[in-house]
């Protein structure tokens, strides 16, 4: 028997718009990336990528994604990335970007739950004055020390 190696994009869809994250779908994510793999890297590239890509999870509080794709072509994946650059769901059009995370070969549950957590953290300290979030980072550091 042959087994199928795998690589795992861990990305971030960061976007202005609060609404982008609140419509995304892995359906349409995964549609989007499918298209801009073909816009990129042609048709070789959508044929080579079609096999064994899906998305894995995808949590829309966050904007936390895990993309799975065979391991000889994830770079074609990885390279297309950049190139989108909005999301179009229900005739409305956001602008977004994806930050990679990290790529690995394993099932990246553990750095999915690290990158959760640190999402809702600096969610939550986007609410809070600069002068109170330079005083938390300085205890934080602290503590670790």
């Amino acid at each position: 028997m042959v087994r199928f190696k795998h690589r795992y994009l861990l990305c971030e869809l960061v976007s202005d718009d609060p609404r982008c994250r609140l419509s995304l779908d892995d359906r349409v994510l995964s549609s989007l990336v499918r298209d801009t793999i073909a816009r990129v890297h042609g048709t070789f590239g959508a044929a080579a990528c079609s096999i064994g890509f899906a998305v894995r999870y995808l949590n829309a509080y966050t904007g936390i994604v895990l993309l799975r794709c065979r391991k000889e072509f994830y770079q074609l994946v990885w390279s297309a990335l950049p190139f989108i650059t909005y999301l179009e769901n229900k005739g409305h059009r956001y602008p977004c970007f994806f930050n990679t995370l990290h790529v690995g070969g394993r099932d990246l549950s553990q750095a999915v739950d690290r990158s959760n957590s640190h999402a809702r953290y600096n969610k939550n300290m986007s609410e809070v004055p600069n002068s109170v979030q330079q005083e938390t980072a300085v205890d934080l550091v602290a503590e670790l020390h």
